[in-house]
């Protein structure tokens, strides 16, 4: 049960994307296997708003389309966000949704920026979080000053 319980609301957690429509997704609509995955809001489903039974139900398929390995992992992520203290989990919503609300150009270059990050070996990644954790407020106002000025003018990126 308590694996459920952890299952359900990882869903909730990683379906946050999908688009949702205006009337909902109605319950019989559901795969049995969505509705096993998704028991635990089964009494309340047609009181939720609709893009909320959207999120779930997408995320429920995705849940179900992960392999055992996947599913662990997101059990532990979401665990690990239940540990946070929530001024953490607040940030990290709001930068969320700044994020969302950002020009395409501007998270596309986000995500590039990351993916490089990404690409580095261990060690570089955590020297470079290191250095950026030691910094002064205003060493790191002038370090996104700095990097604002590389970006290429509007109409000119690439």
């Amino acid at each position: 049960m308590k694996a459920r319980v952890i299952a359900t609301i990882a869903v909730f957690l990683i379906a946050g994307l999908a688009a949702a429509d205006d009337n909902g997704v109605a319950w019989e609509t559901l795969s049995t296997e969505q509705q096993q995955v998704l028991e635990s809001f089964a009494d309340d489903w047609g009181n939720l708003p609709a893009d909320r039974q959207q999120r779930l139900a997408t995320g429920a398929s995705r849940w179900l389309n992960m392999s055992s390995n996947q599913r662990q992992s997101a059990q532990a992520r979401f665990q690990k966000w239940r540990r946070m203290p929530k001024a953490d989990r607040d940030r990290i919503r709001n930068n969320y949704l700044r994020f969302q609300n950002l020009p395409p150009e501007e998270k596309k270059r986000i995500l590039k920026n990351y993916e490089r990050f990404r690409q580095l070996q261990q060690d570089r990644r955590q020297q470079l979080r290191d250095r950026y954790r030691d910094m002064t407020p205003e060493q790191r106002e002038r370090l996104h000053d700095r990097l604002n000025d590389r970006r290429p003018p509007p109409g000119r990126r690439g």
